[in-house]
């Protein structure tokens, strides 16, 4: 295929702006699929992506476009996710592409995550092609978004369109092939090909997509990957067209899947560099940043037994997910589990409805909490993801935290109380900007990510009527006054509930949390002992009272000293009784930490 025909572009935008359903109307428009291949979002193929609206993970796709003149193009679209926690799957797709097109909702004008996937598309040097979607939808500020969109991109030619009705797409599928930039790999160089993204399938191995960058490709070559040095033979190349279908061979320019009986990810890992095999040395392609979690949560069975197929459920699921991590942890309240890494709140609630749908495991799961920087005496810098790996208050110098660089989108008149939200949480006040005069303005905060990880995006969407958006990037570690909270029971440190905090916040939330263990511990024959303590400083205190049985019944009258006996052998057993006895924790205190604030 000539290079200059073929037009790779990507779509982004915020959230529930359109973007799925714009690429439904591409492939309608270009007769990709028939009829009855058709579906609303038919490239979001997930079940969970299906249910909340939302794409999950990239997708490409290859289409046939005859343009005006009666020219023949090859468009290669890759529909992206719009959610801030799914940002490394845009960064992804934005690399094997030379354009993309951004998509802004003609009702809700420019949000916080079009201008940070616009970020994304500017430093990758791509050709933005800008278009205002729903623009037959009542309420729709068409010429308002067209402003602040020059203002944004400095771009007047904005195509108004209707991913849902159709309207529109024609002439944007026309503007791709004027201002998408064909691509410019050298043809006849040797082969140099990006993996930008890679599944695992239980009978063929790990699929490989791929963006031919340089030379060409071809079923029965032997390839070897740059950063790992192992070699493969190709068993199976091709395209994707909603299916996989098989070729012979890609070149310069193209975009496709191989397969090659790779056994592991980890020996094709994204941003790699597929060259062919030989001594002659290659310069690989620049790649991607690699992805550190940024919030860390245990999961444990709520039944021992199910541990190995817990295990079995996390190895699966880590095959086609690259931003999850876990790795064997134990708890003397929880028995034996993981701890898990995600890249936000989002992503840990997806990797959870996929265990219990797709592998039908039970799990608890503890108070999610971000990874500290902890500097000791001794000079040593160590990071800790669970709190109960905390050194002790003596050996450490300061603990450092983890900052946003957070910007939040929303209307003029709900700006005092998103603020409020944010001082609540420790943010910093930046700035503020204006994209009209008095209409929509951008907050600027430094905010700590431990404030941000439990509830604060509910907050924020409550104290503004679901108007503000949020997006942020990582700035960087912090010194704070943080301390680790320890939940005892009866004198044994509950380490499933232990917290990393700040300090002017510590009493607070264990006075908070002991009331509420208090309600959900059910009463034993003795006495439970609930305290929050800072180290060996006891902060709060709750007692569970015990079931008392009446030794005294039988006792008609005479010698008091009689009663005081039996009394004092009822006391005697039940402190024989808490000794030994484990007080039983119900799921529902797990859950309590993270509904604190309700």
């Amino acid at each position: 295929m000539d290079q200059s025909r073929i037009r790779n572009f990507c779509i982004v935008a915020h959230i529930d702006h359109g973007k799925s359903t714009l690429a439904d109307r591409m492939l309608e428009t270009t007769g990709t699929l028939g009829e009855k291949q058709m579906q609303a979002q038919v490239l979001d193929n997930m079940d969970l992506e299906r249910e909340r609206g939302i794409t999950i993970k990239a997708h490409a796709v290859r289409m046939a476009y005859t343009a005006a003149d009666g020219t023949d193009y090859i468009f290669n679209l890759i529909d992206t996710p719009g959610h801030v926690d799914f940002t490394y799957e845009v960064s992804r797709s934005l690399a094997a592409c030379e354009g993309a097109v951004l998509v802004v909702d003609a009702t809700q004008g420019v949000e916080a995550q079009t201008v940070s996937n616009l970020l994304l598309a500017l430093n990758g040097d791509l050709s933005v092609v800008s278009c205002a979607n729903k623009i037959d939808v009542a309420g729709a500020d068409v010429a308002g978004v067209h402003e602040q969109i020059l203002d944004l991109v400095g771009d007047d030619e904005v195509f108004d369109i209707s991913a849902k009705t159709g309207i529109g797409i024609e002439p944007l599928l026309e503007a791709i092939v004027d201002r998408v930039p064909a691509p410019a790999g050298d043809t006849q160089g040797p082969l140099r090909a990006l993996v930008f993204d890679s599944l695992y399938d239980q009978y063929r191995g790990v699929i490989c997509f791929i963006r031919v960058v340089d030379g060409s490709i071809s079923k029965g070559q032997t390839i070897r990957f740059h950063s790992t040095g192992l070699e493969y033979e190709i068993e199976e190349l091709g395209i994707m067209r909603l299916d996989r279908i098989p070729t012979s061979r890609l070149e310069a320019g193209e975009v496709g899947y191989l397969m090659a009986g790779i056994k592991e990810l980890s020996e094709a890992g994204v941003g790699d560099t597929v060259v062919a095999s030989g001594k002659a040395p290659i310069e690989a392609l620049s790649g991607y940043q690699p992805l550190k979690p940024m919030v860390f949560s245990g999961l444990y069975p709520v039944i021992a037994d199910e541990h190995e197929a817990v295990r079995e459920a996390l190895d699966r699921l880590q095959l086609n997910d690259a931003a999850f991590t876990y790795e064997p942890e134990s708890s003397p309240a929880l028995g034996f589990g993981f701890r898990c890494g995600f890249l936000g709140l989002l992503h840990m609630e997806i990797v959870q409805e996929r265990l219990d749908r797709e592998h039908n495991v039970d799990i608890i799961t503890t108070q999610p909490n971000v990874r500290y920087e902890v500097l000791k005496k001794n000079g040593e810098v160590i990071e800790v993801e669970n709190p109960s790996n905390l050194p002790t208050v003596v050996e450490i110098d300061e603990i450092r935290e983890p900052i946003l660089d957070a910007q939040i989108l929303v209307p003029s008149e709900y700006i005092g109380s998103v603020m409020q939200v944010c001082n609540e949480r420790r943010g910093t006040y930046i700035n503020t900007e204006y994209l009209a005069p008095g209409a929509r303005a951008i907050l600027h905060y430094e905010l700590p990510l431990a404030e941000v990880v439990i509830d604060f995006y509910d907050r924020l969407k409550s104290v503004s009527r679901g108007y503000a958006s949020f997006d942020y990037d990582h700035k960087g570690m912090t010194a704070a006054p943080l301390v680790r909270l320890d939940i005892l029971i009866n004198g044994e440190c509950l380490d499933a509930l232990a917290a990393i905090i700040h300090r002017d916040r510590a009493f607070e939330w264990g006075k908070r949390l002991c009331a509420k263990l208090k309600e959900l511990i059910p009463r034993q024959m003795f006495e439970v002992i609930i305290q929050a303590a800072i180290g060996s400083k006891v902060i709060s205190r709750e007692t569970v009272r015990p079931f008392r049985k009446n030794v005294t019944a039988k006792c008609y009258g005479g010698d008091v000293s009689r009663k005081r006996k039996l009394l004092e052998r009822q006391k005697e057993g039940k402190k024989r009784m808490k000794q030994f006895a484990n007080v039983e924790i119900p799921q529902e205190a797990f859950l309590a930490a993270l509904k604190i604030d309700e």
